[in-house]
């Protein structure tokens, strides 16, 4: 094919518990602002996430929604600009992140989890990102 079909992600999305709950926790710990509500007989069911650039987090209320490992689907992944900040952040807010360790692709990474047990991954990427050099890497995982 000589030409791109897809410009970007969109959007990704996840089912929460709570909606207003994890409204609330996207704009504390990452600090995603709501764009607009998906409503339904008078009343908001879901909504829309501003994720950074034209990338957004869709959300919708599903009480009985669980996550486990074997999801075809299994994180989100976020860049970030300064990973030490958000880890530190992340902890000040009483929250877990794991500490940021370096993946088999040079990236700086860290993980935290949302109120309905969505993995997110926090990426810096560095000059060596495999994501940019796009050399082979080996896996230890």
């Amino acid at each position: 094919m000589d030409r791109k079909i897809v410009k970007q992600i969109a959007h990704v999305c996840i089912f929460a518990h709570d909606i207003d709950e994890t409204a609330a926790w996207y704009e504390k710990v990452l600090g995603f602002q709501k764009i607009f509500n998906f409503t339904r007989d008078g009343r908001p069911f879901g909504y829309y996430l501003d994720a950074g650039g034209n990338t957004h987090v869709e959300v919708f209320e599903k009480a009985e929604s669980k996550f486990a490992e074997t999801d075809q689907i299994n994180h989100i992944c976020f860049e970030v600009i300064d990973i030490d900040f958000v880890i530190d952040h992340v902890r000040a807010l009483g929250y877990p992140a794991k500490d940021k360790s370096k993946g088999c692709d040079d990236t700086w990474q860290s993980w935290i989890t949302d109120p309905n047990g969505v993995k997110i991954e926090l990426f810096q990427y560095t000059p060596l990102s495999a994501q940019f050099t796009g050399r082979d890497r080996v896996a230890h995982w």
